[in-house]
């Protein structure tokens, strides 16, 4: 556990310490590290639930604790003590038992003489290494019991620590730009998308502009993946139960998946993409010339999510997906997974994206190797491939423990938004075992029967996901090839309103995304529009315009360009 790790431990030992005294009451569930900060879950007596004031009392206690050097000490503790020390705490007397169960030693950490925790740890060993002025009581939530909505509802207490005072002003900021760029608030200024309570919630329907965007980033994909040998192929939206339970994922999803019956049969509406392309694959025998064979396609699939769980376009139940699947030979992987690379490189440089990024080995859970798909030694060789793969591509991946799929591991791309934040979004997942489910075959050089290697491949993931993190990190200013409207044609006036439509035509004949405001809306007026709709060029027609057969260029980036012909400006915006 790093330094920082350990000051948000320690400081939601604090909060806890504040609660306490606040409702003595107050049962204790849990109180973790995450990314920013940490949080600490409460059962409140009735009518003691803490306000947002509340919290602000909470904050001063947890300051003046800080002043007071108090001194984090750990010992091991039976299971007798355990149970007897905490009798009147019922969410951490399951825990114990849980912690019993998996042959787990109990330990517990003393906050000074004031307050004991059931806790691994680690923490600070004193107060005097906290700050009080680089951490901050944020909000209040409500929380399942162990993320389960059959169990009660806690009252979740969240926080944000860092190591000074400098990193929590700096976060706090990146927090306002944040909320300036939210894709919720920009998405609907910009007319991308909507919902409607009577399609379902988790189900957007993109507007002409919204999917001129998708449309821009599925062409350029496909365009970059072909030149990499991809074939598209297409497939339906369903099928039966039975291609997921053989693949494993009606296993893994279990009731996320959506279940639609005929009259004749029940079927899945598809919940991921792969099985299907293993069905084209074996669909007509296959020799080693013939690999490798490269799938690829953008389908919508669908996952059964919990309502409180959907928001804006990350977190949806109709998704819509950038899926390939590579059937090759295993002297082939490394090539294959160049290929793929060379893709992903391709396709974020064009976005200004890639070099700030790092890239993850993501490998099995080492504690826990039943919860994957496949044997010991087929593992073992994918990722010892995998890693081979990085050091041959120089991509210098970080062996990550339990973020593997559940059919193989991966080299997962993390990408820095224009704010810092970082998401994983490109992927190579090799997979051994998903060939042999469905028993995928090919004949080898010698006459034999073999098994292809399967690798999945995403470059951008899901497209509603994708669109909501390039919002953000352009705040709405796409690059030109990407906005929805490139070019938007202003008259001054009325009486140019007819050069002004030869110039609209003109550039709708080239095939560029143009607008033309010809309404009676004053000039200034117009232009303002059309920069809160983020156009990158305005093409704007008065007099000097028509007399010279020619028009204005203004770039929202750059300012006045002057005057040029129609056909230039059509040929710098191709």
């Amino acid at each position: 556990m790093t330094q920082l790790e350990k000051i948000r431990h320690s400081l939601a030992h604090l909060l806890a310490i504040e609660v306490l005294k606040y409702d003595p009451g107050a049962k204790l569930a849990i109180g973790p590290v995450i990314d920013d900060g940490f949080y600490y879950d409460f059962e409140f007596s009735e009518g003691k639930i803490p306000t947002e004031k509340d919290l602000k009392t909470f904050q001063k206690g947890i300051k003046k604790m800080i002043g007071g050097k108090l001194d984090f000490t750990r010992s091991e503790i039976s299971e007798s003590d355990a149970k007897e020390m905490f009798k009147d705490q019922t969410y951490k007397l399951e825990l114990i038992e849980d912690l019993i169960k998996d042959n787990k030693d109990l330990s517990i950490y003393k906050t000074g003489e004031i307050f004991t925790d059931l806790c691994a740890g680690e923490h600070v060993e004193n107060t005097s290494e906290l700050s009080a002025d680089s951490f901050e009581l944020t909000n209040i939530a409500g929380a399942y019991w162990r993320g389960d909505e059959k169990n009660k509802m806690l009252t979740r207490i969240y926080g944000v620590a860092f190591e000074n005072k400098n990193q929590l002003v700096e976060y706090k900021e990146m927090l306002a730009e944040a909320k300036k760029r939210d894709h919720r608030k920009i998405g609907k200024e910009m007319n991308l998308w909507t919902f409607s309570d009577m399609v379902g919630s988790g189900l957007p329907m993109f507007t002409p502009k919204g999917t001129a965007i998708r449309n821009a980033i599925k062409d350029k994909l496909i365009a970059i993946s072909k030149k990499h040998g991809a074939e598209e192929v297409s497939i339906p939206h369903l099928a039966k139960r039975k291609l997921y339970e053989t693949s494993g994922h009606a296993d893994k999803f279990g009731d996320e998946l959506m279940i639609v019956k005929s009259h004749y049969d029940e079927f899945v509406l598809k919940p991921v993409n792969c099985p299907h392309h293993t069905q084209i694959f074996a669909s007509t025998p296959r020799s080693y010339k013939d690999l490798p064979v490269r799938f690829i396609e953008s389908t919508m699939q669908y996952r059964d999510e919990k309502p409180g769980e959907l928001g804006g376009l990350t977190r949806v139940r109709s998704i819509t997906v950038d899926d390939g699947h590579t059937f090759c030979t295993p002297d082939q992987i490394k090539g294959e997974a160049e290929r793929i690379a060379k893709t992903i490189e391709e396709f974020y440089t064009d976005l200004g994206m890639y070099g700030d990024h790092w890239v993850s080995l993501s490998v099995r859970d080492s504690g826990n190797k039943d919860g994957y798909i496949g044997s010991e030694e087929s593992w073992d060789e994918a990722e010892k491939m995998l890693q081979e793969v990085s050091d041959d591509l120089k991509l210098d991946a970080k062996v990550v423990e339990g973020e593997a799929a559940i059919y193989g591991p991966k080299l997962d791309y993390m990408f820095k938004d224009s704010l810092g934040r970082e998401t994983q979004l490109a992927t190579i997942q090799l997979d051994f075992n998903m060939p042999e489910r469905f028993k995928l075959e090919y004949t080898d050089s010698d006459g034999s029967k073999k098994t292809p290697v399967m690798i999945h491949r995403a470059i951008l993931g899901s497209y509603e996901r994708f669109m909501a993190i390039l919002i953000e990190h352009f705040a709405g200013n796409f690059p030109i090839w990407l906005a929805p409207v490139q070019v938007k044609v202003i008259p001054v006036a009325e009486p140019h309103n007819e050069y002004a439509n030869e110039v609209f035509d003109k550039f709708k004949d080239s095939g560029i995304r143009v607008e033309i405001d010809d309404s009676t809306d004053g000039f200034g007026k117009k232009v303002r529009k059309a920069k809160d709709e983020k156009v990158p060029l305005f093409i704007i027609i008065g007099d000097k315009e028509i007399e010279e057969k020619k028009v204005t260029v203004e770039s929202r980036d750059e300012g006045n360009q002057g005057m040029s012909t129609v056909e230039e400006v059509i040929e710098k915006v191709k």
